[in-house]
């Protein structure tokens, strides 16, 4: 995420990370919502802020694990922990993408997933879980 606009923009766009979190802080202001975001590349702290979040009680949370998408055991299972919500957002279609990236191994542990809409995908998400169910 961090190389939104950066690495394969014909895929991912043109729009940097820093766009997106523009992005996310009007659609928190629009809805009057608190929103926290965090982005890492390493699997272990992703994990360890899902767990966190069910201590600090978050009432839901979105994520877009990348490539662990495909691969992570360990994001499945701390969504599976921490009976919080889970949204999942990919900026692009999975299933129309190579066929390695078709599998999401957390799909199951999260209670939408939401592909292929870009940015809007996360406003979706802040909108499922604000109670837009029909989203």
């Amino acid at each position: 995420m961090n190389l939104l606009g950066i690495r394969e923009p014909h895929i991912y766009g043109k729009e940097s990370y820093k766009d997106l979190l523009c992005y996310l802080k009007q659609a928190a202001k629009e809805k009057k919502i608190k929103l926290k975001v965090f982005q890492s590349n390493e699997e272990g702290k992703l994990v360890t802020l899902l767990h966190r979040a069910y201590f600090k009680r978050a009432d839901g949370i979105i994520i877009n694990p990348g490539a662990y998408t495909h691969s992570s055991y360990a994001i499945y299972d701390a969504i599976k922990a921490i009976s919080i919500p889970v949204v999942e957002v990919h900026l692009t279609d999975l299933s129309k993408r190579e066929t390695f990236r078709r599998q999401s191994v957390i799909q199951s542990a999260c209670c939408k997933s939401i592909m292929g809409n870009g940015f809007a995908g996360y406003q979706q998400a802040i909108q499922y879980l604000t109670g837009e169910k029909n989203v």
